[in-house]
């Protein structure tokens, strides 16, 4: 059995600088697939430079959270303010999603209004995910199960990137790797059920989680060799500003002789699963 690696930049669409480095590490790199995300501030260059790269697999980034909406705030009042703005505080988020009567109905329309303007681009619908991985919340995630038939999904990310392994390939932020791997490790093991009676297929680890955008060189050269037969995800947020490093380690030529020292294949969601 092979081993099979999806390399993905979330946040295609946020920036002009991160979509120049996206499509550069596509071209020059080990990237693979890209989540864009649709109401970002340069969703129309990403959605161009998708179609000037076929070979990128592109999926949708669902944000609802820290980003744009797609709806006007008069539709969707309980989730944004009155400049169609979701809060920036992703656990406020995630217990008003929850608790609060009424929002879930905001919440679907919100995502299938997100799916539209995505099924609009007239690209493929590579695969499935969420800003700050809140497509793992229950509401959100229950949206998505319902609706996956209709609304082509096929592969969804499953983000459970293994604590143990993670603190042996990298050091610090320990409070916010624990607490991560906490809370997505119990979400991913509610989900991964509910995705096999879907048959919605997943990799079996998302990398990059624990990393919080420190995907470096460095990295990446402890986890590769470490990779077992299989397909995974690694993912990031390739940026010429903001995470240059982590555009620079996708661009690495040390990276990219391990890669092939291994026979690892460089693939997306819809050629791995």
């Amino acid at each position: 059995m092979a081993v099979r690696l999806i390399v993905n930049a979330d946040d295609f669409g946020i920036s002009e600088s991160a979509n120049r480095a996206i499509e550069r590490a596509h071209r020059e790199g080990i990237l693979t697939s890209a989540s864009l995300m649709v109401a970002g501030e340069a969703a129309e260059q990403a959605v161009q430079m998708a179609r000037n790269n076929p070979g990128l697999g592109v999926g949708l980034h669902s944000v609802l959270v820290c980003g744009r909406s797609v709806l006007p705030p008069s539709e969707i009042p309980g989730l944004v303010d009155a400049r169609g703005r979701f809060t920036d505080q992703p656990v406020v988020a995630g217990l008003r999603y929850f608790f609060v009567p009424g929002l879930q109905r905001q919440v679907r329309r919100e995502l299938l209004a997100q799916f539209e303007r995505f099924r609009a681009t007239g690209l493929g619908l590579d695969h499935v995910n969420g800003h700050l991985n809140f497509h793992l919340h229950p509401g959100v995630f229950g949206v998505l199960l319902a609706e996956a038939e209709a609304l082509g999904i096929r592969s969804v990310r499953l983000t459970r990137d293994p604590l143990i392994q993670n603190l042996r390939l990298a050091s610090g932020e320990y409070l916010y790797r624990l607490s991560h791997a906490a809370v997505f490790g119990a979400l991913s093991r509610r989900s991964e059920p509910l995705l096999a009676r879907r048959h919605l297929r997943h990799a079996s680890c998302t990398y990059g989680l624990l990393q919080n955008s420190r995907v470096t060189e460095e990295y990446l050269l402890r986890l590769l060799p470490e990779l077992q037969p299989g397909t995974w995800e690694l993912y990031c947020h390739a940026d010429e500003d903001a995470h240059r490093h982590e555009l620079e380690a996708l661009l690495s030529p040390r990276v990219r002789r391990v890669i092939e020292a291994r026979g690892i294949q460089l693939c997306r969601y819809s050629d791995c699963l």
